[in-house]
């Protein structure tokens, strides 16, 4: 259950921006939409979902991106750029676009984040020296590191390495620690390397192998993000298809004829010329069966449903976040709000499972749908062009500017009561080019 992500110094986040999926105070309404969980005699609440808004080039991406590359860097354990061909989120593996622009001297990169996971709650922050924007050939190096467990720190990392109370994870330790619990600091202070994360190296083999998996299992299993959703396709791992045949998925079927594929079915073809089932039509005639690629008879919003519509299934089986760039592309707005609703279901919703996005699309801005609390803004100023976010409930409810459960949310978007939104008239731009000549 994810409580809290921060970051600072991410592209268009010069300044720290926290976003919170923890409960805020005087929320009332929609109670079945939080999520408990009870850990060393202490409840933990969570929303069960949070929506994005703002105008194009505002950063509601960025935040996004912002979290699959901290996920990226955990996973790997270091900060050296990487070669990959396969994630749309280039920052992740080109460190180097991280820093924000405008900065006129180097400053830190920081993220934590903080999520329950097995029965504890765990909260990690790094701190990272990456250069300015661009600046390839800077030495990096980790600055500051912590990690905690049920708010008891275990490690800090500064000039030096601070070890903290290991008793409050004993089980977890590894079987050796015990009889060289004395020399551990020091051997763990020697192990430290300024690119990589102490945490999955130095850490995982002298102190606890268990909680670093729990950690890195859990942002790799249950951390989903999908970055340019439009942009993403389902390669399912299958089992065995001969080539040449088809395999039809039952739920993804169902799903796919409430949105009107009736006419012929789907399924994935392993056709021999290609490593990877391919996603197809399916057609009935009088020779037997046909099949044809999906991006040549289904429509857009079809296929990008039945990429979208197996993380959703998984997250809520399993009960980890699903983040998703703009969800609501080319797909139904009944459809989406029928996602929101189930993820909002106590009794469908049973694994504490959490679905996050960003949207342009109005029909969320509804107080029987989402909590004030669950509706985030992103904004971004033309003179210092950075980015700021806030959640609906930071308003209040007193005074002229506070936010009461029974305005008109969307209405008051719209005439810009809470800002994150740009007036955007083309007309001067059309008028002065209709006026120029072809040799002008």
């Amino acid at each position: 259950m994810l409580l809290e992500f921060t970051m600072k110094n991410y592209k268009s986040f010069k300044d720290e921006c926290i976003f919170s999926l923890k409960v805020a105070p005087k929320q009332k309404g929609l109670d079945y939409s939080i999520l408990h969980e009870e850990i060393a005699k202490h409840v933990h609440k969570a929303l069960s979902s949070a929506v994005i808004y703002g105008p194009n080039a505002s950063g509601k991406t960025n935040i996004i991106g912002a979290m699959d590359t901290f996920r990226q860097i955990v996973l790997r354990g270091h900060i050296r750029n990487i070669e990959t061909k396969d994630s749309p989120n280039a920052a992740s593996s080109m460190l180097e676009l991280i820093p924000n622009n405008t900065l006129s001297s180097s400053e830190p990169v920081e993220f934590s984040i903080s999520f329950t996971d097995g029965g504890l709650l765990f909260a990690y922050a790094i701190c990272l020296d990456l250069g300015m924007f661009l600046e390839r050939d800077h030495r990096r190096r980790v600055l500051k590191e912590t990690f905690s467990v049920n708010d008891t720190l275990l490690f800090s990392r500064g000039t030096g390495l601070e070890i903290g109370d290991m008793s409050v994870v004993e089980s977890f330790l590894i079987p050796a620690y015990g009889q060289y619990a004395r020399g551990a600091a020091a051997l763990a202070e020697g192990s430290l390397h300024d690119e990589e994360l102490f945490l999955v190296n130095g850490f995982k083999a002298i102190f606890s192998s268990k909680l670093v998996a729990m950690v890195t299992g859990w942002l790799e299993k249950s951390f989903t993000i999908i970055y340019r959703s439009d942009s993403m396709r389902l390669v399912p791992q299958l089992p065995e298809v001969k080539k040449g045949s088809a395999y039809r998925e039952k739920t993804l079927n169902e799903a796919a004829a409430l949105f009107g594929v009736n006419s012929n079915s789907l399924g994935y073809v392993l056709d021999g010329k290609r490593e990877e089932a391919r996603l197809c039509s399916l057609f009935k005639n009088s020779s037997g069966q046909t099949a044809i690629p999906v991006d040549l008879f289904e429509s857009h919003g079809t296929i990008r449903f039945i990429n979208l519509l197996p993380p959703i299934l998984r997250t809520l089986q399993q009960g980890g976040v699903l983040v998703v760039d703009e969800l609501d592309a080319s797909i139904h707005p009944m459809a989406l709000m029928n996602i929101v609703t189930i993820f909002h279901n106590a009794e469908l919703n049973i694994n504490n499972a959490q679905l996050v996005f960003n949207t342009h699309n109005p029909i969320f801005l509804n107080a029987n749908l989402f909590r004030r609390d669950e509706i985030k803004f992103v904004d971004r100023d033309d003179e210092t062009h950075c980015s700021t976010h806030y959640s609906l409930s930071d308003f209040g409810t007193a005074g002229t500017s506070g936010v009461r459960k029974t305005d008109d949310y969307m209405k008051n978007y719209f005439v810009d009561r809470y800002g994150a939104i740009k007036s955007i008239d083309l007309s001067p731009i059309i008028r002065d080019r209709m006026n120029k000549t072809d040799t002008e």
